[in-house]
């Protein structure tokens, strides 16, 4: 019996590199049951990922990364059975791209003061399409292809990480602000890989605030992580979710992880429907 689903993946809709439909195939050639579309701040690969599931045989969740700053730094909110074809959703997650272009420019114009020859140009011709949702990694490949550094390991240590020489954080909305905007929705909200962020005490603020789950299994997270954000789910009533954060393949190798690598047991995808439908119920 099929019991497992991959519930973070990426596509080129924002900063992977396979299409939708690619996932979708992936993640039944993995033997998955189900997986979710996970994209930076936009929900324009569900419809194609969902229409390849239909002949795979496979569910594909509606989900979203809602990107925030907390602390400053990046902090994602994972957001499950998001109301994809909404339109009031898609118009508040416009705000959310350009503050995204807005970083990206920050981002270009540090990297030029620092006597790297690269624009902003080239970085965004690197996306096909009308909806060029560029993120950190789009800038790392062009870093790689001037020869700046060896690979994106390198160029988020170096230049694009929160340690990095380059990095920059505009105003952008708070993680309890992309909580509320996931439940507002009728979603389910989620802690994104929080074994990255060093900040304990903020993962447990946001579970006081009202998270609904947390991504246990994520391959940042380390064992002791895993173990501690397990017990507090289970302390809390969280359901623990996990997934590979794929982004398609950044040379021959699958970044973060492979897809299908990280999952969660269908039993969460079950419970974050059964919350997203409550909430859905009483808007």
């Amino acid at each position: 019996m099929i019991t497992h689903a991959d519930l973070h993946t990426h596509t080129k809709a924002s900063d992977g590199t396979c299409d939708p439909a690619e996932n979708v195939r992936l993640a039944k050639e993995a033997g998955l049951a189900a997986v979710a579309i996970t994209d930076h701040d936009t929900v324009a690969g569900v419809p194609a990922a969902r229409k390849a599931a239909e002949e795979l045989g496979i569910e594909v969740i509606p989900g979203i990364e809602v990107s925030s700053v907390g602390r400053g730094q990046d902090i994602h909110v994972l957001g499950y059975f998001v109301p994809y074809e909404d339109e009031a959703f898609q118009e508040r997650l416009v705000s959310l791209r350009e503050t995204r272009h807005e970083r990206n420019q920050l981002l270009i114009a540090r990297l030029q003061e620092l006597g790297i020859p690269i624009t902003l140009e080239n970085v965004y011709r690197r996306k096909q399409g009308t909806d060029k949702n560029i993120g950190r990694p789009h800038i790392a490949e062009e870093l790689i292809e001037l020869g700046v550094v060896a690979s994106i390991d390198e160029a988020f240590a170096k230049y694009l990480g929160k340690e990095g020489a380059a990095y920059v954080n505009p105003p952008r909305i708070t993680p309890q602000q992309a909580i509320t905007l996931i439940k507002d929705a009728g979603g389910a909200a989620v802690l994104a890989h929080p074994g990255l962020y060093d900040a304990d005490d903020l993962v447990e603020e946001l579970i006081a605030f009202g998270l609904d789950g947390i991504e246990v299994n994520h391959p940042d997270n380390d064992p002791d992580q895993r173990a501690r954000y397990t017990a507090w789910a289970n302390e809390h009533g969280l359901v623990i979710t996990g997934g590979s954060d794929f982004h398609g393949w950044r040379g021959e190798e699958p970044f973060h992880a492979m897809l299908g690598t990280h999952t969660a047991p269908m039993e969460a995808v079950e419970k974050l429907r059964e919350i997203a439908v409550g909430r859905k119920a009483q808007k």
